[in-house]
């Protein structure tokens, strides 16, 4: 190909590009679908990460996919008449166009392949969301949430609750949830409704409540009814704590965004969220960390069987260390967080077995702060009940990421280069680092990136989503 061949093909599939952008979020707003490539959303996703992600799917199908290939299939889901679900274009684009060499069967084709979302009667019945705290995980979940944001979709953040209340305390809170150091600018627009004491994202009107407890607060003055909260203080933990929520006019539901302690279901979504059951009334989304790690060894223990391991996190420094020397009850936390790598301790490893109940004692685990502000790392150091060796087991590993169902919690990037910030952004819980893989005979040691703020608030919200009951099918089924 000629050099002027190379921008001229590129142009063309930027114009594809910025012609499918509208159709997604048309598709979405009107009909509650979500449009996805090989598992990555397109909804909200500029003309650049359309045409990234379409590269991308060499990882998936061995060539990279065309947009000429995904655009007619937009496009006739723009006029079908689907229920809310989630649509995997990429699929679908995979096996239709390896059996056809053109569009003529492509009706008849998206019928079959999508008759569970054609024509349904169900109506999408919003479910109110209260965010109690709005902190790193606070701030990320109500960036989610607006994004996701649609007449389709029925989580409705309805409003945050938070201590305070001074002067100039809303603009604050706008300012925050506007601005981040580590994930960049809130994508839309935030007003301040100061007489209402509330924010307006991207046209989402939400309360802000000032109370310094649970039993401060009835929901129903403001109109919300059978709520979910989502607890992301981390200052109760269990259920006599937590249930102060239930105790609230208004509340259903409550979802901690840190472990549980005493018998609150500790979820990682993709591995036990099955548990779940629509009359739990308390749930726990546990760590980061331990959503980080748990689908990962999930997939090992199932193919080669866990006997032992050691987990050590190289986890970035959070609030509640110092920025310089100064008190805390913890120990070494009290040292400056930006200037020392400080040893402690992390209970992700044990916490494992609750997601994993097979692997309850069997794994141990440290952790150590380092002075970067997010991503962090966990090295599991296993004893397998199969040998293996590096090539297979990343091959193993890469399978589960593209085609297993933990696919959606398992990403492998097998980059030389890879460094943490890459890993800013990260959708995924975990993120395998191949290169790094070490495997000898029945002993490995596997890298595992994390974004622990961005990552772990996705795993949430399939948690608020399952609670809630509005988790909805992907199209096409494996």
């Amino acid at each position: 190909m000629s050099p002027e061949n190379y921008q001229q093909e590129w142009q063309v599939k930027q114009t594809i590009a910025e012609s499918i952008s509208p159709l997604i979020g048309q598709i979405y707003r009107q009909n509650g679908v979500e449009v996805l490539l090989f598992g990555k959303t397109l909804v909200n996703a500029a003309t650049i990460d359309i045409l990234k992600l379409h590269r991308v799917s060499r990882r998936y199908i061995g060539e990279e996919l065309s947009p000429k290939k995904t655009l007619p299939i937009i496009e006739h889901l723009v006029d079908m008449p689907l229920s809310p679900c989630r649509i995997d274009v990429g699929q679908l684009a995979h096996q239709y166009w390896k059996e056809h060499n053109d569009a003529e069967g492509l009706s008849d084709f998206l019928q079959s392949a999508l008759s569970d979302a054609i024509a349904s009667d169900a109506e999408v019945q919003p479910k109110d969301v209260v965010l109690y705290g709005f902190g790193r995980i606070g701030r990320l979940l109500t960036r989610l949430l607006v994004e996701k944001s649609g007449s389709g979709y029925p989580l409705k953040l309805r409003a945050i609750v938070v201590r305070g209340g001074k002067d100039g305390d809303l603009e604050k809170r706008a300012s925050l949830l506007r601005r981040d150091s580590v994930h960049g600018q809130f994508n839309g627009s935030i007003e301040i409704d100061t007489e209402r004491k509330a924010l307006i994202a991207n046209g989402n009107y939400i309360q802000v409540i000032y109370a310094n407890s649970p039993k401060e607060v009835d929901y129903t003055d403001y109109g919300i009814e059978n709520a979910l909260v989502v607890d992301n203080t981390g200052v109760w933990r269990d259920v006599d704590g937590l249930g102060q929520h239930l105790n609230c006019p208004g509340v259903d539901k409550v979802l901690l965004t840190a472990p549980g302690k005493g018998d609150i279901k500790n979820i990682v979504f993709g591995v036990n969220d099955g548990m779940i059951e629509a009359e739990d009334r308390i749930i726990s989304a546990a760590s980061c960390t331990t959503n980080a790690i748990t689908p990962v060894l999930k997939a090992i223990n199932d193919k080669y069987g866990v006997l032992s391991g050691h987990i050590e996190t190289v986890h970035s420094y959070t609030n509640d260390q110092n920025l310089i020397d100064n008190f805390h009850k913890g120990e070494r936390r009290g040292r400056s967080a930006a200037m020392n790598m400080v040893l402690t301790s992390t209970g992700a490893a044990s916490a494992v077995a609750k997601a994993l109940p097979e692997l309850a004692g069997k794994l141990t685990g440290n952790a150590i702060r380092v002075p970067t502000p997010n991503v962090s790392m966990a090295v599991a150091n296993l004893n397998l009940g199969e040998g293996t060796d590096k090539d297979s087991l990343n091959n193993y590993l890469r399978d589960m990421a593209l085609k297993s169902e933990l696919a959606a919690q398992i990403d492998f990037t097998e980059s030389t280069e890879v460094v943490s910030s890459d890993i800013v952004g990260s959708r995924y819980p975990g993120v395998v680092d191949a290169q790094s893989t070490i495997a000898q005979d029945n002993r490995c040691v596997l890298y595992i990136w994390y974004d622990n703020e961005f990552g772990y608030s996705c795993q949430v919200v399939h948690c608020m989503e399952q609670m809630m009951g509005v988790r909805y099918k992907t199209l096409p089924g494996a």
